[in-house]
């Protein structure tokens, strides 16, 4: 039974040109893809098994990490449409345990997955939502204002949040509320509070960036890349 899902089947249409003939999880962030920074981590938190969900593509994923990668065996389930970011969870099930993390196979993280598991598992939770702060500084000044005046005003606020990271720690019977097409955040996490159910969290101050656009991935690229060139030359 696999505890660890990795998410890869996505079309990266927000980072072409980059991935018209590549899938996202094989763009290379230094001498790594990012699929391998993501397995690392996975395999940092003492993981052994996974399944891969492969889509676009996915056939390059599957030639590219093979059954075995660094010591992790790897299962992969393909897609043969766009089934979501849950959905596709639905048809898996029976080789799901009855507790398992679910990653993204394009974000960079340091988030500890077996603190967040065993924080999950503790707390006998449904659903274990990653979240983060996030700081969004306004660079104007801000009006409330009520009954045609005034009531406050600040200048230049800093706003903090709690942003979801896409790593969950779920227990198997959330797929009793998916259907294939669902997404968690735009579908199944609204469904299970407008049901009653509580959704758990675990908030992390780890290093997590989502390398979803053409700009943040460029950054990173070319950020590690200039780190691993000093390296090499120090």
């Amino acid at each position: 039974m696999y505890r660890v899902v990795v998410l890869a089947g996505g079309k990266g249409q927000r980072l072409r040109p980059y991935t018209e003939n590549l899938p996202k999880p094989l763009l290379k962030i230094g001498s790594k893809t990012l699929i391998e920074y993501v397995m690392s981590n996975i395999k940092r938190a003492g993981f052994r098994e996974i399944i891969i969900a492969t889509g676009h593509l996915g056939e390059q994923i599957e030639g590219y990490l093979g059954n075995r990668w660094n010591g992790i065996k790897i299962e992969y389930y393909r897609e043969k449409e766009l089934e979501g970011t849950a959905g596709c969870l639905v048809k898996m099930r029976e080789v799901l345990d009855e507790n398992f993390i679910v990653v993204m196979g394009d974000h960079i993280t340091t988030i500890d997955l077996k603190e967040l598991y065993n924080t999950h598992r503790s707390r006998g939770a449904m659903a274990t939502i990653t979240l983060k702060n996030h700081n969004v500084i306004i660079e104007y000044g801000v009006a409330s204002i009520s009954n045609n005046h005034i009531e406050r005003f600040e200048e230049k606020p800093t706003y903090t949040f709690y942003i979801n990271t896409g790593i969950y720690a779920l227990n198997r019977a959330v797929l009793d509320h998916v259907k294939v097409g669902d997404d968690f955040a735009k579908d199944v996490f609204p469904r299970l509070l407008k049901l009653g159910y509580k959704l758990d969290y675990y908030l992390t101050d780890e290093f997590w960036a989502d390398i979803g656009r053409v700009k943040d991935y460029e950054f990173f690229r070319d950020q590690l890349s200039m780190i691993e060139v000093f390296n090499i030359l120090k």
